[in-house]
């Protein structure tokens, strides 16, 4: 057994990362525990561990006393003396109790401990790589699903799609590969447990980092993200250089960039816009591709009265408010719309004390436009 021993404990400090010394304090624990189990025996052993001739000897361990009222754990002076005339009272004395048959239950408690140990260093591996991923885009293989869960191999290991971080444009098949964003990795008695999104808005901008270098790199900076997964998101830019269009590079030549996003995401449409820290320009922005002929600010209720061409009414407010929402959660202000005719009659627009907006006829990125109109 000392060969096989020796062998799965190189094995253990070579491949696993654990300490040949932690192993062996294991398996002379696990050992003593098994004797007392085996052998009916509670006093205080102790288990030696010869690697190199592959034996196991078990010490029972007294204490010296006058008077000894438990011979399993106590010894007399005089008998003590017997052993070794240097000992004295206090002094604990070792003598050897190992059973004859103490090599069987040995062999299969070691064997128990390595593979245990084995498991525990596998477990201790996968969470600590992926402890360093909450919050990191991985690529996935479908394994099965059921009412709860899709579950996604990521490696060794499979990852919790759960339902309610699916995308409902998206149906999931065996052996198909997604991108996953992780959510929360746990440690459990069961080993780490991973919980990954579909829906997630961190996935889309993990996304625009693999996309486009310039994110990746720190020259344009995603400034926020609204996202309604599988049907419309926006994304928020800008770059510290005046010179770099962070739109621009964000969509890419011809809307390349931009369009490998949309096809991970099965069609969802993305807009990009810059970002500003006036929130008038950042508000009109963000309700792209509608134009804006007015944003008026309320700093202390944190919202605007946004005034938009009457014939851009619904363009601004989008399908079920889906525009104005994602542009509410864009900015972090309240918007509320208003067409350029009702504006007049409320008599709040035009203003005479500031400068109207400018309509920019210039479009930021949108998938398509004219299904807002619908």
């Amino acid at each position: 057994m000392s060969s096989q021993l020796l062998e799965a404990l190189n094995v253990l400090e070579k491949e696993k990362g654990i300490s040949r010394d932690v192993i062996i304090e294991a398996i002379e624990a696990a050992l003593v525990s098994a004797y007392k189990r085996n052998f009916n025996q509670a006093q205080n052993v102790r288990v030696d561990l010869n690697l190199e001739t592959g034996s196991m000897r078990v010490f029972a361990r007294k204490e010296i006393v006058d008077e000894v009222f438990d011979s399993r754990l106590e010894i007399s002076l005089d008998d003590a003396k017997e052993i070794n005339p240097g000992y004295d009272t206090g002094d604990v004395v070792e003598l050897e109790v190992t059973p004859k048959d103490f090599g069987r239950i040995a062999a299969q408690t070691a064997k128990q401990v390595v593979t245990q140990r084995v498991r525990e260093a596998e477990r201790g591996i996968i969470y600590s790589e992926f402890a360093d991923r909450e919050e990191d885009i991985m690529t996935g293989i479908v394994q099965r699903q059921d009412g709860r869960f899709i579950y996604v191999a990521l490696g060794k290991i499979e990852a919790l799609l759960p339902v309610n971080e699916q995308m409902p444009n998206e149906s999931y098949k065996p052996h198909d590969r997604i991108k996953v964003f992780i959510t929360k990795v746990e440690k459990t008695t069961k080993g780490p447990q991973i919980f990954v999104s579909r829906t997630h808005p961190g996935l889309l901008k993990r996304l625009f980092e693999i996309e486009v270098p310039e994110i990746f790199d720190g020259t344009v900076e995603i400034k926020s993200v609204a996202r309604e997964a599988g049907d419309r998101s926006k994304i928020s830019v800008a770059a510290a250089n005046e010179e770099i269009d962070p739109v621009g590079a964000c969509v890419g030549t011809r809307g390349a960039r931009v369009q490998a996003i949309v096809n991970e995401l099965k069609g969802e449409k993305i807009d990009i816009v810059h970002w500003s820290e006036d929130p008038v320009t950042f508000v009109a922005n963000a309700l792209s591709p509608s134009k804006v002929l007015d944003v008026q600010v309320d700093e202390g209720a944190k919202a605007t009265t946004v005034v938009v061409p009457d014939y851009q009414l619904s363009l601004a407010i989008g399908k079920r408010g889906q525009n104005a929402r994602l542009a509410a959660k864009l900015t972090g202000w309240k918007i509320d719309i208003k067409s350029e005719t009702d504006a007049r009659e409320l008599g709040i627009y035009p203003r005479a004390d500031e400068p109207l907006l400018p309509v920019n006829d210039e479009d930021d990125y949108e998938d398509n436009p004219s299904e807002d109109l619908e």
